[in-house]
């Protein structure tokens, strides 16, 4: 008997099983939990250009009053459901750390939604984020080097990456 087709068989079983399982956990449709990876925030970059102007990209719903120790910067959140939630914890003083000379983070008093999230996007300097697996804000103050499933934009500070980077408490209103 010849045992050749068999082994070829029992060699090839594994990698199908394995090909079966990976192709009936892909998803396709479009992502609606924000929580699929398990990476800390952005690592540093050698970038120190100011945040830029204007959200560019991100959309804005809902203009709030931002201090970064005691001096008033104009910032907005976007109109995703981890903002408006966000907005629900306000007023809100935190005293910030820096994290990996990209960002400055600090804890919240309680974890943000992260249903209905839009697409991933890379941070830019002056983005406001939430850093889902820890439950922390983020504040950029050095664009992102990629794009994050667990990090969800929330809004966006108009202010020069050395008065972000440099910033020890930040306290949030909303807007009269």
């Amino acid at each position: 008997m010849n045992l050749s087709p068999l082994r070829a068989l029992a060699r090839a079983g594994p990698a199908a099983a394995l090909l079966l399982v990976m192709t009936a956990c892909a998803d396709d449709s479009p992502p609606s939990s924000a929580a699929s990876s398990a990476s800390k925030p952005a690592s540093p970059q050698a970038s120190t250009a100011p945040a830029a102007t204007t959200p560019s990209d991100r959309n804005t719903a809902m203009d709030i009053r931002v201090t970064l120790d005691g001096r008033p910067v104009d910032a907005a959140l976007n109109d995703s459901p981890a903002a408006s939630d966000f907005a629900e914890l306000l007023p809100l003083a935190l005293d910030l750390e820096d994290f990996h000379q990209t960002e400055r983070i600090a804890d919240l008093p309680r974890r943000l939604t992260t249903s209905g999230a839009p697409e991933p996007r890379a941070p830019k300097a002056g983005d406001l984020t939430y850093y889902a697996p820890w439950g922390n804000l983020a504040l950029f103050y050095r664009d992102g080097d990629s794009a994050n499933a667990d990090l969800l934009i929330l809004g966006h500070i108009d202010a020069d990456a050395d008065r972000l980077a440099g910033a020890d408490r930040i306290t949030i209103e909303a807007a009269p």
